[in-house]
């Protein structure tokens, strides 16, 4: 029986994994995307995250491909009151930024591709510091309040701004975040642990980290004299060069021969013990890729493996 975790202050339960929709409309096709979503969603999951800007990146892409082959698959499914979806604005080439207007006309574009009326978690992607929080919190609790958008979240901040804008949400009354999307994971944790997880656990912030598997780092299946074919290949395997990174595919290596799990498995579940993390993000190109990433809904690790795990990576 899966076990659904709550959302920070809000009342949106989801799965302990979301899926990564970074893939879609990238390395995986329509067939590819509809076939990933599919099997996540027939393992109990329900929590898809996306941005405007992907995929962007791609020769000949425009942004919003990922968004627009998740609604096709949401309405040929007909399952988008099964599915927590959370998409992101700032970055989508057309709509550059966070001023008051521009991210309306985001909410509105993303809305249009999705094929829904409405978003459950809408985050602001990339902070924009040339914008008062105030306006950036102003503009979200219009969307909120007129429904397009269920709860907002933030990614890319700073401890100063999260916390001013938070405290102008409490001052005004306005629509608070409830979530943080953090660079975090066994060989990135600074990029989260100090003052930015501090703020996010006083406000009661749901963490779900981005890069949870170190761009396929910590799958395990980078190792020295291999060659992998992915277009994350390069950074990667970057983290075979650096001692931390060596000493925690070490100690993944024990830990998943003791649980008779994938190391992706147990990266993940370190992740998801770590305080105020709900729900690590992981992308999946194929189905296939799928079952080493929906098992850390089961996975339990002891005392001692979360021990060895934290001091190998610090």
């Amino acid at each position: 029986m899966t076990t659904y975790r709550t959302l920070g202050s809000s009342d949106l339960k989801v799965f302990p994994l979301a899926l990564g929709g970074n893939v879609f409309g990238w390395t995986a096709d329509e067939a590819a995307s509809f076939a990933v979503l599919d099997a996540y969603t027939a393992a109990g999951g329900n929590f898809v995250d996306t941005a405007d800007a992907y995929s962007a990146w791609v020769p000949g892409n425009e942004g919003g491909e990922s968004e627009t082959l998740i609604g096709r698959w949401l309405a040929s499914r007909g399952r988008r009151d099964d599915v927590v979806v959370a998409t992101k604005a700032g970055s989508h080439p057309a709509y550059k930024g966070l001023s008051a207007a521009t991210v309306k006309k985001a909410a509105e574009a993303s809305l249009r591709r999705l094929g829904t009326d409405h978003i459950d978690l809408y985050y602001t992607h990339f902070d924009d510091e040339s914008v008062p929080v105030e306006e950036i919190v102003s503009a979200l609790d219009e969307l909120v309040k007129a429904g397009w958008v269920r709860e907002i979240g933030a990614s890319n901040i700073s401890p100063e701004r999260l916390k001013a804008s938070l405290d102008f949400s409490e001052r005004e009354g306005l629509a608070r975040y409830v979530a943080l999307q953090p660079h975090y994971n066994l060989v990135s944790r600074d990029t989260y642990e100090g003052a930015l997880l501090e703020t996010a656990a006083e406000a009661r912030l749901a963490a779900v980290p981005y890069y949870a598997l170190a761009s396929g780092f910590l799958t395990g299946k980078y190792r020295p004299g291999t060659e992998v074919e992915s277009a994350r290949a390069s950074g990667a395997a970057a983290h075979l060069e650096s001692e931390r990174g060596r000493k925690v595919l070490a100690a993944l290596d024990k830990v998943a021969e003791e649980q008779d799990a994938e190391a992706a498995t147990v990266a993940l579940a370190w992740l998801a013990s770590r305080p105020t993390v709900v729900a690590p993000i992981a992308s999946a190109r194929t189905a296939g890729q799928l079952p080493a990433l929906l098992a850390v809904a089961d996975l339990r690790l002891t005392g001692r493996q979360l021990a060895d795990l934290t001091e190998a990576s610090a």
